[in-house]
């Protein structure tokens, strides 16, 4: 069918009407005629597969991937990066105008990133190689690179210029291996992390079943690859592991170095980590106490400690809650690492007789956003400040929805571009107590 694009909604699709149906369509822009093929019908939608684009939007330009449309990972290659930015202002808007019935008319301030080379970590799947569209069985040789979007069928990749150069360079030295046939035959998995400087490098290798050669694997890789840190070789289920170095690598950001060992989260845009820290501190304000839920490793636990008497850092995962705890001994800071649940934390706080509220809660929750109970015991406890760090705008619509429904109001919201070609989001709110 032949359709036009009306807007980009968040998911990396565009959305037209036809027959009395919602169109969607990825790798268009708002304004384009466009045919495509329908893949997937529902009772109220269709989603179809672009076939030609037959008027371009000026904002359209050409791929620098030559793997763009095929390979998942990337979904906004064909839209010119002012325009990128611009589009995903206007989903954020209107996902918590829509979702969260939160008008926003005040400024959002977009913090761009430069658009490639920007990623310091990487997970690449080893998979047997597939046919082509029509033969997608996968009997070929090993092949390294990313799942093809919508599926868990394998694109191979020769480059990906979103990665850093030394990320590039360990995959290019992974993808020689396993075309000599030094890697294991039950590799599935290699996720990759490197350090600020683009130098030390961190190897998570997951295979169907712990390699007995492990040590010989470790060997070899480390000749292959300069500077790696640590390797951590271990079965898929993460039962059975064999680690090779100290476990972490040093990150630095302004100031501060953090630990991050092989199973702890780090924000993944070297260039907008530092800017990100900054703006979550400024946007805390100071005081006597500050919360930050979510804490991973302590990104923003550090910066806050500058600007408040005593600082509560709160991680569920057992690993970044380690990488914490070091990182706060280490600060000389007063922030207390606690290993414990967002629920349960602020449940014990609610709790407690007599102690004030935190001057300021920063919450960093996972794509699912803040638990529900959690949430309520939160809006209870009442702190003056929120500082909502968001990736997921749909969840934050809902969560923004409860807040200022009950006790606070927006006051400030940022757009951060982590993830540039991607239809990813990263937001910043902050809120103030009104009631």
């Amino acid at each position: 069918m032949r359709v036009q694009i009306e807007k980009l909604v968040y998911g990396g699709e565009g959305l037209a009407h036809a027959n009395g149906e919602a169109v969607f369509v990825p790798f268009v822009l708002p304004g384009e005629e466009v045919e495509i093929e329908a893949e997937e019908r529902k009772k109220k939608f269709v989603r179809g597969r672009l076939t030609r684009v037959v008027t371009a939007s000026p904002e359209r330009v050409d791929a620098q991937c030559p793997h763009f449309g095929v390979c998942g990972g990337c979904d906004y290659q064909h839209i010119s990066y002012e325009a990128q930015l611009r589009h995903k202002e206007q989903i954020l808007r209107e996902t918590l105008r829509r979702l969260g019935k939160i008008d926003w008319t005040g400024a959002i301030t977009v913090h761009a990133s430069p658009p490639w080379q920007y990623r310091n970590r990487a997970q690449w799947k080893i998979r047997p190689t597939a046919g082509d569209r029509a033969n997608t069985s996968a009997s070929g040789p090993p092949g390294i690179g990313y799942f093809r979007a919508g599926s868990s069928t394998l694109c191979p990749v020769e480059v990906c210029p979103i990665l850093s150069p030394k990320l590039f360079a360990t995959f290019e030295a992974l993808r020689i291996a396993l075309r000599e046939g030094k890697l294991p035959e039950t590799l599935r998995e290699v996720e990759t992390f490197v350090d600020a400087e683009d130098h030390g490098v961190l190897l998570n290798i997951s295979c169907t079943s712990l390699p007995r050669a492990a040590e010989s694997i470790a060997q070899m890789l480390s000749e292959r690859i300069a500077d790696v840190k640590s390797i951590l070789i271990q079965d898929v289920r993460g039962e059975r592991m064999s680690l090779h170095g100290p476990g972490f690598l040093q990150y630095k950001v302004a100031q501060n170095s953090f630990r991050v060992g092989h199973m702890s989260f780090f924000q993944v845009n070297r260039f907008l980590v530092e800017e990100m820290a900054s703006i979550v501190a400024t946007a805390a304000g100071s005081g006597e106490v500050a919360v930050d839920l979510y804490a991973g490793v302590g990104l923003f636990a550090m910066s806050l400690a500058k600007r408040f008497e005593r600082v509560e850092a709160v991680e569920a995962n057992p690993a970044s809650a380690r990488d914490l705890e070091t990182n706060a001994g280490l600060s000389g800071k007063t922030i207390a690492a606690r290993n414990d649940s967002t629920e349960a934390f602020l449940a014990a706080w609610k709790r407690k007789r007599g102690v004030a509220a935190p001057d300021v809660v920063i919450a960093d929750p996972p794509r699912a956003g803040i638990e529900p109970e959690a949430l309520e015991t939160l809006i209870e406890i009442a702190p003056q400040r929120i500082v909502y760090v968001s990736c997921d705008p749909s969840t934050l619509a809902r969560d923004l929805a409860k807040l200022c429904g009950k006790a606070y109001a927006l006051q400030e919201l940022y757009l951060f571009d982590m993830f540039p070609h991607t239809y990813h989001i990263e937001a910043i709110a902050r809120l103030e107590r009104v009631r």
